[in-house]
Parts: structure tokens; C-alpha cells; sequence
């Protein structure tokens, strides 16, 4: 959602006129943000466990305190906290310099909103700051100035959630990304290291069955960074695919599939937990895409009671000053949702979501393992190194006592330490011999503490011998993401489903003029010495073989991965080119976990 209240596909030329709007109407707002200071404490009360929370648009020169009232909506999320312009590291309400993070603005709204049992959420970005780079996380490339723009508002406020709508270029800014979850984990230390309560909601785009690589891309960042990720609240709306949409059983797939990628991310949470994260964000009567994409009254109680049955964490929408029907058959307006209904109807029929009480009940302890890099490729002989990391995922750091199982015959796996505390790391060394066979094995490294088991796999590919990498195929199970060192056709790709083992495999891909082959020269094998070439395959025509110091190639048609042989021997020179390749116009090949033994 932008500023404007829009979504990431609405015209430029549209968001500025809106802009222009709602910067006059700022000029005329003092009255509304009367100078009261928030009562200070140690930490605010904790969001409901359950809540509705719509968006209010805060550019607008309307009073929270007043909307809210009328509306029924206790909680609201306040929208939008921007820098000013592009570069700087200084946060204002709609990045608007007269209406700065302060007590004088808003404080007295906040406070007569506290008295009526209600809080806010200030949420940072919005499409109008994604899309002109005054975003956070995007202007300021200063992590710890980022987490202090955090750590103003929670004090100033004294709230205990944070919002980041992250949409548009805010979704492919990778260094932002990064930025933005090493300040969020900066700032859950600092909440930890002075008793108070915080959390993190993202805000992100969504298709009908959940979300879209970008957006997943930011969770995933936030994982590897160890930023605690509390809710992932989805915009299901403004799906611009052409299609006709029920918008209640679209809202439904999408949460669904937002609740598988979630357990992906968090192996170690139990399928409540996962739906205690999810998070929808409605867009009441005629979205920005059109009628094709309108949420009826008729949408709000079944979502109301599909919430309510999975347990999920927030109810919101798009936006609070939308919720009447003063302009029936206009789409994405900021005022009035377009269809018939009555003032607040949406907002009457959702508040009663909000539950679960102030204070939530004490957290369970709980932690996570994971290992990285995840797999490695080494000749008989060799050794590989990793490092296991583990992270508290719930509750308090605890002790976790670390195993590694799995080792082939003739190799090792041993930890260091093998004792952690929850949030600590340990390398993990894999260490093989001249008599390990050859192959691919699963080490499992496994996490056990008072609160339960979780555990982490690490894959590794023995091949021949070699003296520590001579005469491997290296990247023999593609698990570095990319081809290197193997040389490919532009058709080829490196897949990540199907796969033999691991995370990535080779798709090969020939058209009626090539075969899609991809070569990768080995050196270091012992001359005039018998050898064999093996991998897995799957497809059509497939073939692998040796060419150069040697000759020797094999092919197969199969619609599940088949592992294929090849013996040779080597030449003077101990040097050959491994292939793969498929046939002209027989459709893809697959293959995985290339090995000299």
C-alpha cells in the first residue's frame, strides 16, 4: 500500500496528483495534533494476541483519536513514517518535516485512543516511499542509524509493534533489504536489554496462493540475519493477473499459502504458531485493478469467521477513511470504498476479531538450527568445513546440546563446540579418507534442549580420489546456485525442483539446434588409470559421458531420476571433460550429483 492508499501498480502521474492532495491537506492538520506528551513506562501494553487494526492515513490531516471513535476500530495502524528525501537517516510522519517523531505530534490522539482501551501501530514505508527511495531502510545506509529511527518511535510512542509496509522497489532492493533486518535484529536486543516488548510485522504483496519471490526473499533475508519476524500481514488485494476474483476464498488460498512458506522458513513451529503469524489486509469495495477486484460486504463475515477459527494474528484493512459508500462504482479512491454499504460497516464487522487479552500468556521456550553452507562436493581424502548456527525462536536462550550423524564409512563429522546457548554457533568439520566410498550422504546435525529437537542437514558428495580436490567434479550437485565451473548453453538453468538430493539440480535444455549441453574440464586424475564417471538423471535422451583424455558416454529416457554409469580410462594427460546433454528437441533433462570415483 502506497501513501496514497494504493497498490505498487497504480500510475506514477496518479500517486503525485494524490500527493499534492494530501500535502495540502497536511498544511491544515495542527488542529489535530495538539501537543500532549504520551505518559512514559518501561514498555506499552503488548498488541492483542488477536487484533483488528485497519490503516489510517495519516497524511490527511484527520484526528486518529476522533476516526477511531466513531469507527468502533480501538487499535489502528498509523501510515506512513518516511524520511524526508532520499539519503537521509531522519524519520517524520508521511516523511513531512512539520509533523516529526515527536509527542507533539499525534501524542495527544495516542493518548485519548490509550484511555479507550485502544494503541497504535506506526508503520514505516508504504508504496510512495518504496517507489521514491524514502523508505528507512533504502535512504539511509547506516544500520545502526536505521534501528535508532526504530528506537525514536518506540520511545516517543512507547508502542510495542512496528509495521514495514515493504512493496515496489523496496522488494528488489537487496542492500535495503539487508539493511532493514540487521536494524530490526539490533533493535529486538536492545527491546531485550531494557525489559521492554516489541514487535516486527511485515507487510508485503501477495498472489492468491501466497507470496510472490520477492517478498519471500525478504523473510528469507530475515532468517539468515536472525531478525525475529512476528507477523507477516499480506495485502490481498490489487492482484492485477485479469482475472475474476472471490475476494473471501481468494484471501483464504493466499493465507494458506503463506502458512506453508512460513513453515519452510520456521521448521520448528507448530502449525498454530505459523497461523498466529499470518496477517490480511483487506482493501474494502473496488481495489485499484477494478471491479473484477471487489471486496463485497458480503466478503467481511466469512473472512471474520475463518479468522477467527485459524487463529490468526491481525485483521486489517485498507484504509480506515474508506470504510463508507459516498462514491458506488469508483475503484482505488482514498475516501470511500465504492460499493453501497453503510458508514463503518467494515470496521463494525471486523473489530470484534480483536482478543487475546493485554498481557499474552508467558512465552514457550523454543529455538532453531541451521547450517550454511548446506552441502559440499570433496574427493576421497578431503575435508569440508560449516557452521551451525541456532537461534531463539520463541521464549528465552536455552542450552542445546549438538550431534552430527550420517557419515559415510571412512569419513568423520565432528562439532565444535558441541554445546551451545540458543543465538550461538558451532563449526562443523566433515572430514573423509582414501577408503570413503563414493557418493552422496545426508549428515544430519541435530539441536537437543529441555524444550525439544530440531535439526539441520548438511549434503556431502564424495568423489574420487584426488589429494584434497584433484580429479572432483567440482559444483557436481549444482548446490552453489550457479553453473561455475561448468560451461553451459544460455537454454540451460540451474533448477531448484526437481532435485536429487540437495537444493539445486541442472536443467539442460536443447532446442532443434543444440543439445543443451553443459562440459566441465577435470585435471588431476591419475593418468592411464580406469575410472568411473556417475550421476542422476531424469528426462528424455539424457546422456553423460567423458571426451578429451578419454571417451566414453551413456544415455537413458526416464520419468524419475535414474542414476547412469560411465567407466573410462584416463589418457597420459589425467585429464577429461565431463558432459550432459540432452537431444535436439526431445524436451528438458535434469541432472544431479556428478561424481569420479
Amino acid at each position: 500500500m502506497k501513501r496514497t492508499g494504493r497498490h505498487i501498480r497504480v500510475l506514477a502521474t496518479a500517486a503525485a496528483t494524490l500527493a499534492a492532495s494530501a500535502g495540502a491537506l497536511l498544511a491544515s492538520s495542527a488542529a489535530g495534533h495538539a501537543a500532549t506528551a504520551v505518559p512514559a513506562a518501561s514498555t506499552g501494553t503488548p498488541i492483542p494476541a488477536h487484533v483488528f487494526a485497519p490503516y489510517f492515513e495519516a497524511y490527511n490531516g484527520q484526528d486518529p483519536a476522533t476516526l477511531s471513535q466513531q469507527s468502533g476500530a480501538k487499535y489502528l495502524t498509523m501510515a506512513f513514517v518516511q524520511t524526508a528525501s532520499a539519503g537521509s537517516c531522519t524519520v517524520d510522519w508521511d516523511g513531512d518535516t512539520s509533523t516529526p517523531i515527536s509527542s507533539s505530534t499525534y501524542g495527544s490522539s495516542i493518548a485519548t485512543i490509550r484511555s479507550g482501551g485502544g494503541d497504535i501501530i506506526p508503520s514505516f514505508g508504504g508504496y510512495a516511499a518504496d517507489h521514491g527511495g524514502t523508505e528507512i531502510a533504502d535512504s539511509c545506509t547506516n544500520v545502526s542509524s536505521i534501528a535508532a529511527a526504530y528506537e525514536s518511535v518506540i520511545t516517543t510512542y512507547n508502542v510495542t509493534r512496528l509495521d514495514l509496509d515493504t512493496e515496489d522497489n523496496s522488494l528488489t532492493n537487496t542492500a535495503g533489504i539487508d539493511r532493514r533486518n540487521k536494524a530490526i535484529k539490533m533493535v529486538e536486543d536492545w527491546t531485550a536489554a531494557n525489559g521492554r516488548t516489541v514487535q516486527f510485522s511485515y507487510t508485503l504483496p501477495t498472489t492468491t496462493s501466497g507470496l510472490a519471490g520477492s517478498g519471500l526473499a525478504v523473510l528469507q533475508n530475515a532468517v539468515s540475519n536472525n531478525a525475529r519476524v512476528d507477523v507477516v500481514n499480506i495485502m490481498t488485494f490489487d492482484y492485477y493477473d485479469g482475472a475474476t476474483h472471490q475476494m473471501a476464498n481468494d484471501t483464504k488460498t493466499a493465507a494458506t499459502g503463506l502458512e506453508g512458506q512460513l513453515a519452510s522458513l520456521y521448521p520448528g513451529k507448530s502449525a498454530s504458531q505459523l497461523w498466529g503469524m499470518v496477517g490480511v489486509t483487506e482493501m474494502p469495495g473496488i481495489d485499484d485493478y477494478g471491479a473484477a477486484e471487489t471486496f463485497q460486504t458480503s466478503d467481511a463475515a466469512p473472512v471474520l469467521s475463518w479468522a477467527n477459527s485459524m487463529g490468526i494474528a491481525e485483521i486489517s484493512f485498507w484504509a480506515l477513511q474508506r470504510d463508507n459508500g459516498g462514491c458506488v462504482g469508483t475503484g482505488g479512491s482514498d475516501s470511500c470504498s465504492g460499493i453501497a454499504q453503510s458508514t463503518w460497516y467494515f470496521s463494525n464487522t471486523f473489530e470484534p476479531f480483536t482478543s487475546g487479552g493485554s498481557t499474552p500468556p508467558p512465552p514457550t521456550n523454543d529455538f532453531s538450527v541451521g547450517v550454511s553452507p548446506t552441502s559440499a562436493s570433496l574427493a576421497q581424502g578431503g575435508t569440508a568445513k560449516a557452521t551451525v548456527s541456532t537461534a531463539v525462536t520463541n521464549g528465552n536462550a536455552q542450552s542445546i546440546a549438538l550431534t552430527a550423524s550420517g557419515a559415510p564409512s571412512g569419513a568423520t563429522a565432528s562439532l565444535s563446540p558441541t554445546s551451545v546457548t540458543a543465538g550461538g554457533t558451532s563449526a562443523l568439520t566433515v572430514a573423509t579418507s582414501s577408503t570413503t566410498p563414493a557418493g552422496t550422504y545426508q549428515i544430519t546435525v541435530t539441536g537437543t534442549a529441555a524444550s525439544g529437537s530440531h535439526s539441520a542437514t548438511f549434503t556431502l558428495t564424495v568423489t574420487g580420489p584426488g589429494g584434497g580436490g584433484g580429479g572432483a567434479v567440482a559444483n557436481g550437485g549444482f548446490e552453489s546456485g550457479s553453473f561455475s565451473p561448468w560451461t553451459c548453453q544460455s537454454t540451460d538453468a540451474v533448477v531448484n525442483s526437481p532435485v536429487h538430493s540437495g537444493s539445486h539440480a541442472a536443467k539442460v535444455s536443447p532446442s532443434g539446434s543444440a543439445t543443451g549441453e553443459c562440459d566441465q574440464a577435470v585435471s588431476g586424475l591419475t593418468p592411464n588409470h580406469a575410472y568411473k564417471l556417475t550421476a542422476w538423471v531424469q528426462g528424455d535422451y539424457a546422456f553423460i559421458g567423458v571426451s578429451g583424455g578419454a571417451s566414453a558416454s551413456t544415455w537413458t529416457s526416464a520419468s524419475s531420476w535414474t542414476q547412469l554409469s560411465v567407466p573410462f580410462t584416463t589418457d597420459s594427460t589425467g585429464k577429461v571433460t565431463v558432459f550432459v546433454h540432452g537431444w535436439y528437441s526431445q524436451g528438458d533433462v535434469y541432472a544431479d550429483d556428478f561424481a569420479i570415483s
